[in-house]
């Protein structure tokens, strides 16, 4: 379950944070602060990189906060836009020469070592390719349609439905592994993945 849902903020707080005042604007970025790292890393895959586009996230929220409008909730706004900071991250030319270097030089690792990182729902999520991790995430956990995501990745609805079937598929695959090897005594639920 997404980190913003169940996040509302009181319409007066809000008013005061458009106005700019400190008190009102701690407060919102203390509770947003968590969910938003948790998805920018959850997209990512990277400590620094979540903290960097955290950061960023929050200069547009504070920059436009006087323009929130309050058609949605403030948690689905500030979200909308950690998203978009992800989105873009994703499609910057540093970022994609970085990606096919990574992959292009991705060293083989042993079945002990996948399966150790199958045991965790988040360490298989991080095996997926960055467009269906982020499909996954968007999909499953924050709630997105497939017309939103195709919206924020550039791609159509067919391709977002389609990189999310090959997603849980590689999911279920990495997970029975997991959950079949001997030496694994935890129990994994994979409903979530259906």
């Amino acid at each position: 379950m997404s980190g913003f849902a169940g996040l509302n903020f009181d319409t007066a707080i809000v008013s005061r944070a458009q106005r700019g005042d400190r008190r009102a604007l701690d407060l919102v970025c203390r509770q947003l602060a968590s969910p938003v790292y948790t998805l920018c890393y959850r997209l990512c895959q990277s400590q620094a990189t979540a903290e960097d586009l955290t950061q960023e996230t929050f200069v547009e929220v504070l920059r436009h906060l006087p323009e929130f409008r309050g058609e949605a909730s403030l948690a689905t706004w500030v979200r909308t836009i950690a998203v978009s900071r992800c989105m873009m991250f994703f499609r910057s030319a540093w970022q994609r020469r970085a990606t096919a270097l990574d992959e292009a030089h991705e060293p083989a690792s042993d079945a002990t070592e996948q399966l150790g990182l199958a045991r965790d729902l988040g360490d298989a999520l991080g095996r997926l390719n960055e467009s269906q991790r982020v499909v996954v995430w968007l999909y499953d956990v924050e709630g997105y349609t497939h017309r939103e995501i195709a919206a924020l990745t550039g791609k159509t609805e067919s391709y977002s439905k389609s990189s999310l079937s090959r997603a849980r598929a590689e999911l279920r695959r990495w997970l029975d592994t997991a959950v079949a090897a001997p030496a694994h005594t935890a129990t994994l639920d994979t409903r979530c993945i259906a």
